[in-house]
């Protein structure tokens, strides 16, 4: 097997002091799944084995949720808009969320409201379907440089979407700015000062998604040491570690937030100890986790309960994505794009690399290692998948 090094700068968390969450738990993702199981053409996405890759990497297991099959959209993120759209409209009629459902609301023939969001891509298409499912308004802002195709994602279910020349998170000033002058509803998926509630609702809804992948590994009779997961501000990170860590005993479960070396903004905050902003365009592939400023809602539980925090370069996340498109032995194929497939391009990387053991000593791998990622996105951007993986672009030179 050949052997290469890409940039993966690892910082040890020094706060590491695990503790259960009063907002992200059991409780609250089992809230927020009854609800999306009531939606029609609900399933659970699947969670896939790669026994060939773990044998090769020398791990026990490596098991994957597949993402892309989430009620059509490509990605996960639904699960957050969704949700959040539903108790926002909840306290704003007085209805109860258990009796909830889009069809009886979109029934009542209500005035419509509009719901408005920054977004890099799938989180925006979540919002745009939830409110052409309720016949509601969508306004979706965009960064400057998104994709084509992640807009006509968003533009083909009814919504607005403008494009601005601005980074992610100024961009999400400007966002916050129009809805209060035109009275829009803000969704989200970052807290600040005055806004905290309906990023809390979004982040519960992520963990619905780890409810399942419990559920299936309790199936196979499994349960995971390991769980790497990517981060652009952190809300689905932690919304789903916070409940990893209430399933399972918080200190035995060894988590890792990835992310992209040019918007590294966690990564940074746990090697200062406190939360650090990214400025400048942040030009990344990772578009989804293109942010540079971390959700305030999160920061605490990662600070808490991740082990470690790694900023990595394109490269990583472009390997992710032709390993799990072109895999081993008899392991399942996973279409996962550029934001989904960097937690297993760190895997892939560990594996190649010249200090291949060193660095899994670093991670605890060992034999009885059973590692738990989350793809969570697919081809959302069909023509830059096919650049990484037909073309070779961010590909592995001398």
């Amino acid at each position: 097997m050949s052997s290469f090094e890409l940039k993966m700068v690892i910082e040890d968390n020094a706060a590491y002091a695990p503790e259960r969450s009063d907002l992200f738990n059991r409780r609250t993702a089992r809230a927020a799944r009854a609800f999306h199981s009531k939606l029609p053409g609900y399933r659970p996405t699947p969670l896939l084995s790669l026994p060939a890759l773990a044998a090769a990497l020398g791990v026990e297991q490596i098991l994957v949720k597949d993402e892309s099959q989430r009620f059509g959209l490509n990605a996960f993120k639904m699960l957050g808009g969704a949700w959040a759209i539903a108790r926002l409209l909840c306290k704003e009629t007085g209805s109860d969320i258990n009796e909830f459902s889009f069809a009886a609301f979109r029934q009542q023939q209500r005035v419509p409201m509009t719901f408005a969001t920054t977004t890099d891509g799938n989180h925006g298409r979540g919002v745009a379907w939830a409110a052409r499912q309720l016949g509601q308004h969508a306004v979706i802002y965009m960064p400057k440089g998104s994709s084509p195709a992640r807009v006509k994602h968003i533009t083909d279910l009814g919504a607005e979407c403008i494009v601005t020349q601005m980074n992610y998170d100024d961009t999400v000033r400007l966002t916050m700015r129009n809805a209060e002058k035109q009275g829009w509803k803000v969704v989200q998926d970052t807290a600040w000062e005055g806004y905290s509630e309906v990023p809390t609702w979004i982040m519960q809804g992520y963990a619905t998604l780890a409810d399942e992948a419990v559920e299936q590994m309790q199936a196979l009779g499994t349960s995971p040491t390991h769980v790497f997961l990517q981060a652009g501000v952190g809300a689905m990170a932690a919304g789903v570690l916070g409940y990893l860590c209430d399933v399972y005993e918080a200190a035995s479960l060894h988590a890792v937030v990835v992310e992209p070396d040019k918007a590294d903004c966690l990564f940074r905050s746990a090697k200062r100890g406190e939360m650090v902003n990214v400025g400048g365009e942040m030009n990344t592939i990772m578009a989804g986790l293109a942010c540079g400023e971390p959700n305030p809602l999160g920061w605490p539980l990662l600070r808490g309960c991740a082990r470690q925090f790694i900023s990595c370069e394109d490269r990583v996340a472009a390997l992710g994505m032709r390993v799990l498109g072109n895999p081993l032995g008899d392991d399942p194929r996973i279409i996962s794009g550029e934001s989904g497939a960097v937690s297993a391009g760190v895997l892939a990387a560990v594996l190649h690399h010249p200090q291949s053991q060193a660095l899994k000593e670093k991670f605890r791998l060992t034999p009885a290692s059973r590692v738990l990622l989350l793809s969570t996105e697919g081809d959302t951007d069909p023509q830059h998948y096919r650049e990484v993986v037909w073309e070779g672009k961010d590909g592995i030179t001398a």
